[in-house]
C-alpha cells in the first residue's frame, strides 16, 4: 500500500508499506529517487503489523520503484498496476 500526504513548498509525502509477512527479511524500497540504492530507505517495523518507509518527493514526480529484500530477492508492490519499460513499478506524485 502506497500513501501520500500534500506538503507544503511543492512537496509530497509517499509511504511505501507492506505487510511485516509479505516480504520476508529485511527489505528496502529502492528507486530512482535514491539511485536503486539498497538500504538507503529501509522498511520499518511499525505497531500496526506493517513495515514502511517514507521519502519526500515533489509534486509532479514520476518514480520507479521496487522492493528488494534480503538475499537480493525484488518483489512488487501488488496495488500498483502502472510499469515502466524495464517492468518496475510507476507512481505518479
Amino acid at each position: 500500500m502506497i500513501t501520500m500526504k500534500k506538503l507544503p513548498f511543492g512537496k509530497v509525502r509517499v509511504t511505501f508499506s507492506l505487510e511485516r509477512d509479505q516480504v520476508p527479511g529485511p527489505t528496502s524500497v529502492v528507486g530512482c529517487f535514491n539511485d536503486w540504492t539498497p538500504g538507503s530507505h529501509v522498511l520499518r517495523g511499525r505497531s500496526n503489523g506493517r513495515k514502511s518507509a517514507s521519502i519526500t518527493l515533489p509534486t509532479g514526480s514520476v518514480v520507479s520503484f521496487r522492493y528488494l529484500s534480503d538475499g537480493g530477492r525484488w518483489s512488487d508492490d501488488p496495488a500498483i498496476a502502472d510499469r515502466d519499460d524495464r517492468g518496475n513499478g510507476r507512481l505518479a506524485i
